[in-house]
């Protein structure tokens, strides 16, 4: 077996593990959750809000997360996914440490964790496309980055649609070539609720007095975890139909 046909077999199992009904943990983690959050003040939920967007904003719009790391020119599949997994390993650690300082002092400090760990997401996302041979200085790049990271922390309608366009992005790029028309089409505020929604269960409980360390170190490690898995079968979805375009 090539390792070319290995990967569509891994995509496919995937693909249908992230689209299977929610079960009894997922249910009731949701039920929890919104118990949580009727204790966690307002201004808390308004610092996750206007935090997701401006770092979102950043992303597309600045230069910030604009890796030093060189962009690969023409990495083989399978040295790419072995370059991912060293990238991941990193940037997991790193979101642990974090979670772990900012879990261990409470709501304060919880609040100072939720723009880190985006910052963390968002520049891990932005290397791995420089690891799969894509310049995140092409806007397309950047929205495309966006997409995967909205698929990672959305509900089942918005995740099909959205593996849709990754699936199609060859031709869906081509209206991404400059930000005039993004920033006014986004739908910001499904993408602030779909994200705090995904990561609310976890990341509530890192406020929690006596076990936030703990659970801050847990949080940040599973939700990195759920990211490379999107973001890693996103990129070899690309990289599977470019290597067919090249070799046909």
């Amino acid at each position: 077996m090539n390792y070319e046909y290995k990967v569509q077999r891994e995509i496919a199992d995937w693909e249908q593990k992230i689209f299977k009904p929610p079960g009894w943990l997922e249910k009731t983690s949701k039920t929890i959750s919104s118990r949580i959050n009727q204790f966690i003040p307002p201004k808390v939920h308004n610092v996750i809000t206007t935090t997701i967007r401006s770092i979102v904003r950043t992303a597309l719009f600045g230069a910030e997360y604009t890796p030093s790391r060189s962009v690969n020119s023409t990495p083989e599949l399978e040295s790419a996914d072995q370059e991912a997994k060293e990238l991941f390993a990193l940037y997991q650690k790193i979101a642990v440490a974090e979670g772990a300082g900012t879990g261990a002092g409470g709501i304060v400090l919880g609040m100072v964790d939720f723009p880190a760990l985006i910052a963390i997401k968002m520049k891990f996302l932005f290397e791995l496309a420089h690891v799969y041979g894509y310049d995140t200085k092409d806007f397309s790049e950047r929205v495309f980055i966006l997409k995967v990271f909205q698929m990672a922390f959305s509900g089942p309608e918005s995740r099909a649609r959205l593996l849709n366009s990754i699936k199609n992005w060859h031709i869906e790029k081509e209206q991404w070539q400059s930000d005039a028309e993004y920033s006014r089409n986004m739908d910001w505020e499904t993408f602030q609720i779909e994200y705090r929604d995904a990561i609310d269960f976890r990341k509530m409980l890192q406020m929690m007095p006596g076990i936030g360390a703990f659970a801050g170190a847990w949080a940040n490690y599973t939700i990195l975890e759920e990211l490379r898995e999107f973001a890693m079968n996103a990129y070899r979805i690309r990289r599977l139909y470019d290597d067919f375009m090249v070799l046909g």
